[in-house]
């Protein structure tokens, strides 16, 4: 096998749903990868029929195709991390519930993806309660916003303080670690808690809150800090701090809900009309001027 050289940075693998808009779930998640200097490869759970102005169908991915890809990837890839977003329905929650038995991966970042930006239904029942009951016990860390948070407890949060409690409450349902998003909150807080310690993260507010593809750009970044080496706590802040950049930066790309900008650190100009690179790969040397 030629390597040309050069090795591969960390791999990261995020199962989730394909926004056709580009600015949530596996796209968001692989652009968010590869600007962390992460190589994503993905696991499609659902195709999605939407734009920026909301989500008009959704088409689950058959459980056993799910095991099919993340078996097919889990054989072929050395795996650094594990990014879960929308999942579907519990066929799809049990299929990866049983891939992460089967691999014990070093980080595993759940965000647990119910509903669209716009309100549509992306979890059933049945995966719900599989989440709360089993797969929270089997991530590193999960990071529901204060509505999700609300699911999974059972309990109504107002405020920080709710939020810590709502915290305590999922580690005691099993989570190894928590981040309760305060992102629906006044204050941009979220909070932090991994059985021991309780962290608040604060953060600057961006005004909009016509924003979409935030909780999976968090969880993205997230996973790919901890590939690094970085602390929970660290990890979480600098995820912190590139999503509230994205969102800065974001840009409309048609009627609805504006994308982060992954991108924001690095500046790529749209190529100029007509402008054309062709390669030189030393097979052919540039032709000499004829003589005349």
């Amino acid at each position: 096998m030629s390597t040309n050289g050069h090795g591969a940075p960390p791999i990261l693998l995020t199962i989730a749903g394909f926004d056709p808009s580009c600015g949530a779930g596996t796209v968001a998640d692989l652009k968010t990868f590869a600007a962390h200097g992460c190589y994503g490869v993905a696991a499609i759970t659902s195709m999605t029929v939407q734009n920026t102005l909301g989500v008009e169908a959704v088409h689950n991915t058959p459980g056993a195709e799910l095991r099919e890809q993340l078996e097919v990837l889990a054989k072929d890839c050395e795996i650094a991390a594990v990014k879960i977003g929308m999942l579907g329905n519990r066929g799809n929650a049990a299929a990866v519930g049983e891939f992460l038995d089967a691999h014990k991966f070093a980080h595993v970042v759940h965000d647990p993806v119910m509903k669209s930006s716009s309100g549509t239904e992306l979890l059933d029942a049945g995966g719900i309660k599989y989440v709360a009951a089993e797969l929270l016990k089997r991530s590193s860390v999960i990071t529901p916003n204060i509505p999700e948070a609300e699911i999974l407890t059972g309990m109504e949060i107002k405020d920080v303080t709710a939020m810590e409690a709502a915290a305590r409450k999922i580690i005691e349902m099993g989570a190894k670690a928590v981040i309760v998003k305060g992102g629906h909150m006044e204050r941009a807080v979220d909070v932090l808690f991994d059985g021991n310690e309780m962290v608040q993260l604060g953060g600057d507010k961006v005004k909009t809150e016509n924003t979409h593809g935030t909780g999976c750009t968090f969880a993205s970044a997230l996973a790919a800090q901890l590939a690094a080496g970085r602390t929970l706590v660290e990890a979480a802040t600098l995820a912190k701090a590139y999503v509230t950049k994205a969102i800065e930066k974001g840009y409309p790309i048609g009627k609805g809900r504006i994308p982060l900008d992954h991108f924001y650190r690095l500046k790529i100009e749209p190529l100029a009309r007509g402008t054309h690179e062709l390669p030189n790969h030393g097979m052919h040397p540039p032709a000499e001027p004829a003589a005349h």
